[in-house]
């Protein structure tokens, strides 16, 4: 990671935790489990600054505004943790749509074996 400026917080991209993705759409055949990964989750070299009152901000935004990651603490490292928000990213009932046709043709496949 490159050098911190007086002031940066550096922030790691987690997939939902519980708060963001409960009541987050997912389409029948799909594990719930793919509603909790984000686009971006992992990636470290991002970094934030806090505001006047010091506090980070909230939502941090993706793809204009089409994917949304939420503040969720900080972790050991001191790092910002922004967690991957399905419920509230304009673009995952659409991915999830995607998803779910993946899984449809690999059934579909598995069936024809």
């Amino acid at each position: 990671m490159a050098t911190l400026l007086r002031g940066e917080v550096p922030v790691i991209l987690q997939p939902a935790g519980t708060r963001q993705y409960t009541g987050a759409y997912c389409p029948p055949g799909v594990p719930f489990r793919e509603v909790r990964r984000g686009p971006f989750d992992g990636k470290r070299d991002i970094v934030v600054r806090p505001d006047a009152d010091g506090e980070l901000p909230q939502h941090m935004t993706f793809g204009g505004g089409a994917v949304v990651y939420e503040y969720d603490g900080r972790d050991t490292k001191h790092r910002a943790v922004y967690r991957y928000a399905p419920r509230l990213s304009p673009s995952h009932h659409g991915v999830m749509d995607g998803v779910a046709e993946v899984y449809a043709e690999h059934a579909r496949t598995k069936e024809g074996q």
